[in-house]
């Protein structure tokens, strides 16, 4: 008797939240909250996740769900008078009825197409009418892909302007056993420094205390190398030139009611983000940014992983 694949699954989260179950033949699977638009899991085919939520994230609205992939827009971080990191991250996306703006590949079954677009409540505090297109898919390798096409729909002939980021939190068996490569050597504004600019040093990115920088003109790939999993993340973008990096470390994490006292130390968050320079969409025009996550076996190489062979592979 054989059973049907199911590759979408729409079906209840916590709290009773709507949700999408994405799975692929060999096993993998993924989560996407429509609150939010939210990843929230990411399994591979061992059924080990690979995302980091915390143990106190708060599944209800209004309050943004620790943890995923949340999504910032239309601002990163918090200036005027918008919340931190904005509103799609806490507002309620829809099943997408028309999403053909996206080719699809036919390889790749296991995907859901999202839609947000603005409410009158949003028009109060930004006042801009706007589609946000989203599609997640589970490739059938495993890897985890994110698609977002903002458009102007404003009708009064105004452009806008936002930034942008997947706030991405991997899990990590030990922060001080991870190391970040494709970082080097590149300019960074430090938000722990007023957003001072400063140039990364050194070879590679590793963790002893809080961290949270903004990356500018990124390459197109990122390695998170998790040395005691053997396990490296390679993140592939875009359209999205800035890369943030952060941890909140011990005291920040203590102050989070809804994060983990210890729980910093098994994520990272590596986002790939448009924050430096913002992008301004006039009525019409669309903007379009990809990430893709994948997550390899590492080998050891004279003791250490080998970045180079899984930065030039692919």
């Amino acid at each position: 008797m054989s059973t049907e694949m199911v590759y979408v699954e729409h079906c209840k989260g916590i709290n009773g939240l709507d949700k999408v179950v994405l799975r692929e033949v060999r096993g993998c699977s993924a989560e996407v909250y429509l609150y939010g638009g939210q990843v929230t899991s990411w399994k591979n085919e061992h059924g080990e996740e690979l995302l980091f939520v915390s143990s106190k994230a708060i599944f209800k609205p209004p309050k943004a769900i620790r943890g995923g992939i949340p999504i910032c827009f239309p601002q990163f971080g918090s200036h005027g008078s918008l919340e931190q990191h904005g509103f799609a991250r806490n507002s309620f996306w829809s099943i997408d009825p028309d999403p053909s703006p996206f080719p699809t590949n036919s390889s790749n079954k296991a995907f859901v197409d999202l839609i947000l677009k603005h409410s009158e409540e949003d028009v109060k505090i930004w006042p801009h009418r706007y589609e946000f297109r989203l599609r997640v898919t589970l490739g059938p390798g495993g890897d985890l892909m994110l698609t977002s096409r903002i458009r102007n729909t404003n009708t009064d002939g105004k452009p806008f302007t936002f930034t942008f980021a997947y706030h991405t939190y991997f899990s990590v068996s030990d922060i001080s056993e991870v190391r970040v490569e494709g970082l080097e050597t590149l300019d960074y504004l430090d938000n722990l420094q007023n957003k001072e600019r400063f140039t990364e040093q050194g070879d590679a990115i590793t963790f002893e205390s809080e961290v949270d920088k903004i990356y500018v003109s990124t390459p197109t790939k990122i390695a998170i190398l998790d040395h005691e999993r053997k396990r490296t993340f390679v993140l592939r973008k875009d359209g999205l030139p800035d890369a943030v990096v952060w941890n909140p470390w011990d005291k920040k994490a203590k102050a989070m009611p809804d994060f983990g006292d210890d729980e910093y130390k098994h994520m990272l968050c590596v986002e790939a983000a448009c924050v430096e320079k913002p992008i301004t969409l006039k009525p019409g025009e669309e903007w379009r940014g990809r990430q893709e996550l994948s997550a390899v076996p590492s080998s050891y190489c004279s003791g250490q992983l080998d970045p180079q062979r899984v930065l030039q592979a692919g």
